[in-house]
C-alpha cells in the first residue's frame, strides 16, 4: 500500500486541512458515519482514491489496535497527500471534537454546574449502558460469520464480557490472551514459534502509572494503543482507573464523559480527554488526547507501506480472530458496570427506554443520548434526585 502515484492529482496540505477538518466538525455518529464521510470525500466526490483502494485501507485499519475510524482518516490522508498530509489530515479530523469536548468537560465537571446541566448529564449517562449493548450487538453477526470455530468465538466473547464486567483494568491482558490462544491453536501443524516476535506489547501491560501525570499517560496509552474492536472497549480500561483507583472523577461524572464522547463529533476516543481534564484540567485533557492518539499516527506513518503484508500474515489474522470476539464481548459486558453505576429509579427507567429505542426500534445513538439528556434536564428542574 503506497501513496497515490499521480502526484499532480494530490490535494495541497491546505485542502487536506480544510476537508478533513470539515469531517471532524460534522462527523457525528461514530465509526460508521466517519467511514461513510471519508468514502464520499475521497472516492465519490474528489476521486483521490479508487473504491478498492479505500476498501483496502478499511481492512488494514481493522487489523490495528486503537480507534479504527481515526486511523482510516489518517491513512486516507497519507494515501492522497503523503506523510505530511497524514499529520495535517489526522490533526484536522481530531481537533474540532477535542475542542468541543474539552469545553463541555469544563461545564460538566465545574465546581458548581447548574442543576439542569447535572440533570442532562445524569439523563444522557443513564442511556450509555444501552448504547454499549447496541455497539457490541452490531458487531456480533459479521464477526461470528468469519469465525473458523464458533465455539471458540463464544468462549473468547464470554471471556471478554466477563472481564469487562468484573476486572476492567485487566481487560487488556484478556484481549491479548485470547488473541495468543487463537494464534497457538491455529499454528498447530505449522513450523516456527507463532507470534513470539509479533506481540511485544505484552510486556507493556505489566507496568503502569504510579500516580499523577504518569498514571494519566498510562491510562491514555492503554486506550489508544492496546484496545481492539471499537470505541467502547476503552470504557472498562478507563472506568476503574478514573473512578476507583485514582479517584479523578465519580461514577456519575464518568458516565457523563462517555455520553459526551458519543454526542460530540469525531472519534469516540475523545472520551479520554474528559478523563484527562478531570485528572489535571485542560493540560491533562490535552496530554491524555496526545498520548491516546499518538499510536494511531505512529502505526500509519511507520507501517502504512507494510499494511499489504500485514493483511496476509496468518499470525496477525489468527490473533484478531481471538482478540476480536473478546473485544465484542467486552463492549457488551461493560454495560453491567455502567448500569450498576446509576443511582436513582428515574435513571433506570430512562435506561430501559433507551434500550427500547436503540435495540428493537434502531433509533440513532446521538438522537437517543440527546433526548435522554433533555429528559434528565427536565427531571432535574422538576426536583428529581441527582447522582452524588
Amino acid at each position: 500500500m503506497s501513496p497515490s502515484s499521480d502526484r499532480s492529482a494530490r490535494p495541497s496540505l491546505l485542502v487536506v486541512a480544510g476537508q478533513w477538518g470539515r469531517l471532524g466538525c460534522v462527523g457525528f455518529g461514530g465509526p460508521p458515519a466517519h467511514i461513510s464521510l471519508l468514502r464520499d470525500l475521497c472516492v465519490v466526490r474528489k476521486r483521490w482514491l479508487t473504491a478498492p483502494e479505500f476498501e483496502d485501507a478499511i481492512a488494514a485499519c481493522n487489523l490495528l489496535p486503537g480507534p479504527a475510524s481515526t486511523q482510516l482518516a489518517i491513512l486516507s490522508a497519507w494515501r492522497v497527500a503523503g506523510p505530511l498530509g497524514a499529520l495535517v489530515g489526522g490533526v484536522a479530523f481530531i481537533a474540532p471534537g477535542l475542542v468541543v469536548i474539552l469545553g463541555l468537560a469544563a461545564v460538566f465537571l465545574g465546581a458548581a454546574p447548574p442543576t439542569w446541566i447535572l440533570g442532562a448529564g445524569a439523563g444522557a449517562g443513564a442511556a450509555v449502558a444501552a448504547v454499549a449493548v447496541r455497539a457490541g450487538a452490531d458487531l456480533v453477526r459479521p464477526s461470528i460469520a468469519r469465525a473458523e470455530a464458533r465455539w471458540r468465538w463464544v468462549l473468547y466473547a464470554g471471556a471478554g464480557g466477563a472481564a469487562a464486567a468484573t476486572v476492567g483494568p485487566w481487560l487488556v491482558l484478556v484481549l491479548l490472551g485470547c488473541g495468543l490462544v487463537e494464534v497457538t491453536v491455529d499454528a498447530r501443524g505449522r513450523t516456527g514459534t507463532p507470534g513470539a516476535h509479533v506481540w511485544p506489547v505484552l510486556a507493556v501491560t505489566a507496568t503502569g502509572g504510579t500516580g499523577g501525570l504518569l498514571a494519566l499517560v498510562w491510562v491514555a496509552l492503554k486506550v489508544g494503543a492496546l484496545s481492539y474492536g471499537g470505541g467502547f472497549v476503552i470504557i472498562p480500561l478507563m472506568q476503574n482507573d478514573a473512578v476507583h483507583h485514582y479517584h479523578w472523577m465519580t461514577n456519575a461524572q464518568f458516565l457523563n464523559a462517555v455520553a459526551l464522547g458519543q454526542i460530540t463529533p469525531g472519534p469516540v476516543l475523545h472520551t479520554v480527554a474528559v478523563v484527562g481534564y478531570a485528572a489535571a484540567g485542560v493540560a491533562g485533557g490535552l496530554l491524555a488526547a496526545l498520548v491516546a492518539f499518538a499510536p494511531s499516527f505512529a502505526f500509519v506513518l511507520l507501517g502504512a507501506s507494510r499494511f499489504d503484508r500485514l493483511r496476509t500474515d496468518e499470525r496477525v489474522r489468527s490473533f484478531l480472530n481471538g482478540a476480536g470476539p473478546a473485544a465484542i464481548g467486552a463492549i457488551i459486558g461493560v454495560a453491567i458496570p455502567l448500569a450498576l453505576a446509576l443511582q436513582h429509579a428515574w435513571q433506570f427507567a430512562l435506561l430501559a427506554a433507551a434500550a427500547v429505542a436503540l435495540l428493537p426500534l434502531r433509533r440513532s445513538v446521538v438522537v437517543t443520548l440527546v433526548a435522554a439528556g433533555v429528559v434528565g434536564a427536565i427531571a432535574a428542574g422538576l426536583g428529581a434526585p441527582l447522582p452524588s
